[in-house]
């Protein structure tokens, strides 16, 4: 057994699975809006939800390593499953009520200056973001494990 942090395969599936799914949104964004958005890379939101994948790649990772019956893979797997509904319902109503309240906001001060910040707008994410995530989630975890 190793002694170093860097020995730990299922840490380094976990964040290996996020920093993926933040380049590959970095270059999702690329793609679809034909500019380089650089804070994508530390951003939430968007497509692929790295929050679904770094929690599948630990969970995965967690259930090659340690095995399936182990209380580790049964906790990843329960976390993977708070995040993941959290990203697509909890957070995704925040992101909604965001752009219309952005949107009120704007139509109520046409015209005149108005002192406060912007509300975040992209902040959770579609099924399909939650799905493509933890789909590439499972993918790095089985790859970070073998």
């Amino acid at each position: 057994m190793g002694t170093s942090l860097l020995d730990n395969r299922i840490l380094i599936a976990a964040f290996l699975a996020w920093a993926v799914a933040q380049v590959g949104k970095t270059i999702y964004e690329l793609i679809r809006q034909r500019k380089l958005i650089f804070n994508r890379l530390v951003s939430s939101g968007g497509m692929p939800s790295s929050h679904s994948a770094l929690v599948t790649g630990l969970a995965t990772a967690a259930g090659r390593v340690s095995g399936l019956s182990s209380a580790a893979f049964a906790i990843a797997v329960v976390l993977a499953a708070i995040v993941m509904y959290d990203a697509a319902g909890v957070r995704r109503a925040v992101s909604i009520q965001a752009r219309i309240l952005n949107q009120m906001i704007d139509e109520a001060f046409q015209g005149q200056p108005f002192a406060e910040k912007r509300l975040r707008e992209l902040i959770g994410h579609t099924p399909v973001q939650v799905i493509v995530g933890g789909l590439l989630g499972i993918l790095i975890g089985l790859l970070a494990t073998f």
